[in-house]
């Protein structure tokens, strides 16, 4: 079912809810894609009521007045503004890819409202962390009895060395799921038509994050939190993800054998169960 609410600066903003429980609100990554691709997250919503959110200016949600409201700071203020809609006194959160930037970025500002916390496949650059060469050749070089693995690792390199072209990218894809089967293939086509690519380039500008604002909030946090990586993903590679876990105090660090950048598509049953797990552990007490 879709709802809307209105955001802190007037645009309104939709969000779908699917399941049942307590809420679970989710933020995709991209950034700035169509909340569509996360689907039911492989069955999740049998465990909580997801409240997938829309960013500004994709899939259901309006254009903003003022396009530098993009950025993922001003995200942050967005999910405030769902948290009041909701009525909800402390969120539980979850950030795929990008969006957990976006969590990230509010719990930063906002930690008092944030409950548990669970990162998948998470971007780092809100806390000032990439992914080295030999992060990124750990996950790939598994991969080299792949078909596609040719002409994907010179894709890489080329994108690497500043030639990014869309062809490259789409060679490069199969990196990102565990398997590169129809399923995947599907997922990944759907990708270009999901994607507002004037909000992506926005999203990350100067002013988006403060990195060292966010590893003091991270060191100071006390709720429960949940870093899952997918054991073969580019994007985020199971020790750029350890590397995170090292700023949260007592942050679990799953990796999710055979996953890719998506684990829901990849083993849906291995993932529900970690978050599942992971969601229905009694809280903290608070501080």
């Amino acid at each position: 079912m879709t709802h809307t609410f209105v955001a802190f600066d007037g645009t309104t903003l939709a969000y779908r809810t699917v399941g049942g429980g307590h809420p679970l609100v989710c933020l995709p990554g991209g950034p700035m894609r169509d909340s569509a691709y996360l689907g039911d997250l492989g069955g999740l919503a049998a465990h909580r009521t997801l409240v997938i959110l829309d960013n500004r200016g994709t899939g259901r949600s309006a254009v903003p007045a003022d396009v530098s409201t993009y950025r993922c700071d001003h995200l942050g203020d967005d999910v405030e503004a769902l948290r009041r809609h909701l009525g909800l006194d402390r969120l539980d959160l979850f950030g795929h890819s990008a969006g957990a930037n976006q969590a990230l970025v509010y719990t930063t500002r906002y930690p008092d409202r944030v409950g548990r916390l669970a990162l998948v496949t998470p971007s780092t650059r809100a806390v000032g962390l990439a992914a080295t060469a030999a992060l990124r050749q750990e996950v790939t070089q598994v991969r080299a009895a792949e078909p596609w693995f040719p002409a994907a690792t010179m894709a890489l390199e080329s994108i690497v060395a500043g030639a990014a072209s869309p062809e490259a990218w789409q060679a490069v894809a199969p990196f990102f799921y565990g398997q590169w089967d129809a399923a995947a293939q599907a997922h990944q086509a759907a990708e270009s038509g999901q994607r507002n690519g004037e909000a992506a380039r926005i999203f990350g500008g100067e002013g988006a994050f403060d990195p060292l604002a966010t590893r003091a909030a991270l060191a100071a946090h006390r709720g429960a939190v949940l870093l899952l990586a997918g054991e073969v993903d580019l994007g985020a590679p199971p020790g750029l993800v350890a590397q995170l876990g090292g700023l949260v105090p007592d942050a679990k660090v799953v990796v999710q054998v055979g996953a890719g950048h998506y684990p829901w598509l990849d083993d849906a049953e291995a993932f529900t169960a970690t978050l599942a797990a992971f969601l229905d552990r009694p809280s903290p007490p608070a501080a």
